[in-house]
């Protein structure tokens, strides 16, 4: 839901970011699409360990949507491995950094290792609060919405909702971001300008920012200077400001 109008706090609590450009990154440079996701890789710490000190209680990275599975094999399997091997790498820094991490999606598809890992560092990390980082994977926003009404859809059938009940606050309890705050902020790197099926429902009042940087290219410096000019908008939520 929309964060409180009267907060005074100007900067985002919340930011999601669509982290676009790897592959032409790495096309830049004459090495192979994955070299690219693996900067990408490294980039994302750098931009978790600056959220503390920019006031982001929470980020959301968008990292396999339910479309990239159209991409190569190679890509794919080599996605997945970077996927676990992160994990693995990253589990004890983030735990000491206060680093609470969830992922969202639908783990249907992905392989045991891949999820027994998800599993294990969600419970790792399940006291801390300094910053709440959201993984998507396998994650589309059509995709969530449809999932969220097939289960609300069965507590109805079984009876132990009406369907006079239903409205956006109770179908928002059934979405995989049913205990995080709307994002207030969704940033798009790589410069393209499109939403790309992420955080639909949850985005109905954010502001977005695109910009042209490639992903690995996106610094701390530059994540700073966008959560800047977040901090000179009105947000109306639909108003008018007086």
């Amino acid at each position: 839901m929309p964060k409180d109008q009267d907060d005074p706090k100007t900067g985002p609590d919340h930011v999601a970011i669509i982290m676009d450009g790897n592959g032409r990154w790495a096309q830049q440079r004459g090495r192979p699409r994955l070299f690219g996701h693996h900067a990408g890789a490294r980039r994302v710490r750098e931009i978790v360990a600056a959220c503390p000190e920019q006031g982001v209680k929470y980020l959301t990275i968008f990292a396999f949507s339910t479309e990239n599975w159209k991409r190569t094999q190679s890509e794919v399997s080599g996605l997945m491995t970077l996927f676990r091997k992160y994990i693995e790498r990253e589990a004890k820094a983030l735990l000491a950094n206060g680093v609470r991490v969830r992922f969202i999606g639908d783990r249907i598809r992905l392989d045991d290792k891949l999820v027994r890992l998800m599993d294990d560092l969600e419970l790792l990390t399940a006291d801390n609060d300094l910053v709440h980082l959201t993984v998507a994977i396998n994650y589309g926003g059509r995709d969530e919405v449809t999932r969220a009404a097939q289960r609300l859809a069965f507590e109805v059938e079984q009876g132990r909702l009406s369907y006079k009940d239903v409205d956006a606050e109770t179908l928002s309890g059934f979405l995989d971001t049913h205990v995080l705050p709307d994002p207030d902020l969704v940033i798009r790197t790589s410069g393209e300008a499109r939403i790309s099926n992420f955080l639909l429902w949850q985005s109905a009042y954010s502001e977005y920012e695109f910009i042209d940087t490639l992903w690995p290219d996106f610094t701390a410096d530059i994540f700073a200077k966008v959560l800047a000019s977040y901090g000179s908008r009105e947000r109306r939520y639909g108003g008018v400001i007086a």
